[in-house]
């Protein structure tokens, strides 16, 4: 066996990873279930095979997660090897945060040295995003793992030539594929055009291996998505969020279209108006946007939030709209805090851009478009643009120093053209999409943003030792960053102390360094140990800021839902835990109440969408509750199946409200069932914060709106109705 040598490399590494490790695991369990939409599917997974092959939501295998299976699947194995916790199901992605960092540190390495691989590694570990992602059981670091896993298998066969490498890296494509789905494909232009750019083997020979590629791409991508549809509807849960029950329609509208804004479907509710649904279905981004969104990261950049009455903020703050939430923002993760209104843009009144940092602006389409947006005070800036401009600098001195014009003869130029290529469309598409993607989706751009900075330190910095001209482009880069880093840090400067000082240590290490270098570089100095620790110092400053983003997540819980990090977490603490996944649920009662009546019924609860109760019922008792889907609007059951089902009596409590409440179901359960007495399952705190029809008189243009029926749960108007007795051949 080969024996490890400990270099001054190795213990770079190991500390690299500890480091990585502590930001990933520590204080794990403070994100409670995280996203309880996602636990609450795993729950179910692990009580049955068919539930975890179908990714079903419910125990009863009715409606599935609409998401792939892979993430899930590996949430699940964890589960069942540590039981079933918050805890054993963030712990797969952040093991992947850890393993990604290692992966990069190896790809760089490969071609352009240990210090460009250790840099590219120690940037990746503490970029805030994703670490925020890497605590939390959305799937996305699983992701950018097997992509970085594709990315070295494609460096290999670009280098050689050689079909097996590049049947792998394509491969692991369509595994990610079955993580996250179109997702994945994001990096596919990258590796294409590096193949092809590669000159290890001729043209034709390329072109072959890629379109040998390709089916092995597709074949592995669509594997599940064709078995579930092959599978009759009747053997398997109802593909969630799709209007067809495919999940090849899933793929490509509501996990495809949507996410480059184009189009969107019109999930109608089981048996419910058409035109009401439509319209239903053309608010709900609005309306996510409206009731997810935490106002506290406001706060912490000293931005005001405009046009909220106190009235509202009792009935609007829970948590409704987060997924798998509880109402009244109780549960794990769920309490939210009131905001203002969007404007025409789809932003916060009294905020630019949205809420920023950390806790702010749910879905990164509702920001302004523009090629400022990555920068500008919103949800987006500051948690991934950090180290940008050092990229953006890094590749044009790789680029002169590795001739990059000329030819694509050595794998230098081969990884500079894939890791540039991963960038460049991603930061385009997340500057200007109006399309459907929340903030936490940027982890995609942390890869190649540190791989570039790493390789750019290390070509900077030999091409500073050159001398002339090209010599400026590393204190020029230094300086750039360090203004973009003092640009983000100060949209919190006049609330945080913390801000503050981070400005003041950043400014120091960074400009006073950089300035050395300029000085040194203009006498000619030919000390090169004064150089180096002027450009490590300098390089320190500008690694402060992100690390401390991301060492808030150690102490401060993230929302479940939308992960990130930053000093918005700590505002949202002060602010009483808005967004935290802590305080004390609010179903106690509820649960108690349906298990003490329960008798034979299939279904503890029907509830028209997963938030509000489903999650949290499956996650807490592991019983069976029917809903429609993600948004309560998907055709998983008509009316008279539905009753067919009192009939049998597999199914007698419904709760009738919140999203996706109003559809010819529910209408029929209004109608013919009982109600029950909120005394007997509300809490006191839920009973004493119902409001029914809330008017806002908030938004800009001074419109009342109408939202105690809108939203995700709809505010505290649900209501409790018993079916048990009700012959369906009786009734209206």
């Amino acid at each position: 066996m080969k024996k490890v040598k400990f270099t001054k490399e190795t213990f770079g590494l190991v500390m690299i990873l500890i480091l990585s490790s502590v930001l990933n695991l520590t204080n794990l369990g403070i994100e409670g279930y995280a996203n309880q939409y996602y636990a609450a599917g795993v729950k179910s997974m692990t009580m049955s095979l068919k539930n975890f092959f179908f990714v079903s939501f419910d125990p009863a295998s009715f409606v599935t997660i609409d998401k792939p299976p892979l993430g899930f699947w590996i949430q699940t194995i964890s589960a069942k090897i540590f039981g079933f916790s918050g805890w054993s199901i963030i712990l797969p992605q952040a093991i992947a945060g850890v393993i990604s960092v290692w992966v990069i540190y190896r790809v760089v390495k490969r071609s352009f040295g240990s210090a460009a691989g250790l840099i590219s590694a120690l940037c990746l570990a503490v970029t805030p995003v994703f670490v925020a992602v890497s605590r939390n059981n959305t799937c996305d670091n699983l992701l950018v793992l097997t992509l970085l896993l594709a990315c070295w298998a494609l460096s290999i066969a670009a280098e050689k030539g050689k079909l097996k490498y590049l049947l792998i890296s394509l491969a692991l494509v369509g595994v990610g594929f079955n993580i996250k789905m179109l997702q994945a494909y994001m990096v596919v232009p990258a590796l294409y055009i590096t193949y092809l750019l590669a000159n290890s083997v001729s043209i034709k020979k390329r072109i072959v291996h890629l379109i040998a590629g390709t089916a092995v791409l597709i074949v592995v991508s669509f594997s599940w998505a064709v078995a579930v549809d092959l599978t009759p509807a009747a053997n398997r849960p109802y593909v969630g969020s799709s209007t067809s029950n495919s999940v090849l329609q899933l793929i490509l509208e509501h996990n495809g279209l949507e996410r480059l804004g184009i189009g969107g479907t019109s999930n109608s509710a089981p048996g419910g108006n058409p035109g009401a649904n439509m319209q239903r279905q053309n608010d709900r981004d609005q309306i996510k946007s409206e009731n997810q969104t935490d106002a506290a990261s406001s706060v912490a950049k000293g931005q005001s939030i405009q046009g909220n009455n106190t009235e509202n903020s009792s009935a609007n703050a829970g948590g409704q709209g987060m997924p798998g939430g509880a109402p009244n923002g109780n549960g794990p993760g769920q309490g939210m805090p009131p905001e203002a209104p969007p404007n025409g843009d789809g932003q916060r009144q009294g905020s630019p851009g949205s809420n920023g940092g950390g806790q702010g602006g749910t879905f990164g389409g509702k920001e302004k478009s523009s090629i400022t947006r990555l920068f500008s005070n919103n949800s987006l800036s500051d948690q991934i643009i950090w180290l940008f401009p050092l990229a953006i600098f890094g590749f044009i001195a790789a680029g002169i120093k590795e001739k990059l014009g000329k030819s694509f003869d050595n794998k230098r130029k081969q990884l500079l053209v894939l890791w540039f290529m991963w960038m460049l469309p991603e930061f385009i598409y997340f500057s200007f999409t109006t399309g459907l993607f929340h903030p936490y989706y940027l982890t995609m751009l942390a890869a190649p943003i540190a791989a570039l900075t790493g390789i750019g330190i290390v070509s900077m910095w030999e091409l500073y030792k050159e001398g002339g001209w090209k010599s400026w482009i590393l204190p020029a880069a230094l300086i750039a960053d360090g203004l973009v880093q003092v640009l983000l840090i100060s949209y919190y400067y006049s609330t945080s102390n913390v801000a503050k000082i981070i400005i003041i240590i950043t400014s120091v290490l960074c400009f006073a360094s950089s300035l050395i270098l300029i000085i040194v570089n203009l006498i000619k100095n030919k000390n090169t140990k004064l150089k180096k620790i002027a450009l490590s110092t300098a390089l320190i400053g500008l690694l402060v800021a992100p690390t401390v983003w991301s060492g808030t997540t150690m102490f401060y819980g993230m929302s479940g839902s939308f992960p990130s990090a930053g000093l918005s977490l700590m505002s949202n603490k002060q602010m009483g835990g808005a967004g935290m996944n802590s305080g004390n649920n609010s179903n106690s009662k509820l649960i108690e109440f349906l298990q003490s009546h329960k008798t034979n019924e299939k279904y503890l609860l029907v509830t028209s969408s997963t938030n509000g109760y489903a999650s949290d019922i499956i996650i807490k008792t592991g019983e069976a509750v029917m809903t429609w889907g993600f948004f309560g609007n998907d055709k998983a059951i008509t009316l008279d199946q539905f009753k067919e089902l009192v009939n049998k009596g597999e199914v007698r409590y419904v709760m009738v409200g919140g999203q996706g409440g109003s559809n010819d179901i529910m209408n029929w359960v209004k109608a013919n069932g009982k109600v029950v007495s909120e005394s007997e399952w509300k809490d006191s705190n839920q009973s004493n914060n119902k409001v029914s029809n809330i008017k806002e008189t908030n938004n800009q243009d001074g419109n009342s709106t109408d939202k105690s029926s809108r939203g995700f749960g709809g505010g505290n108007s649900e209501q409790l109705y018993d079916l048990k007795g009700i012959s369906t051949t009786s009734t209206k």
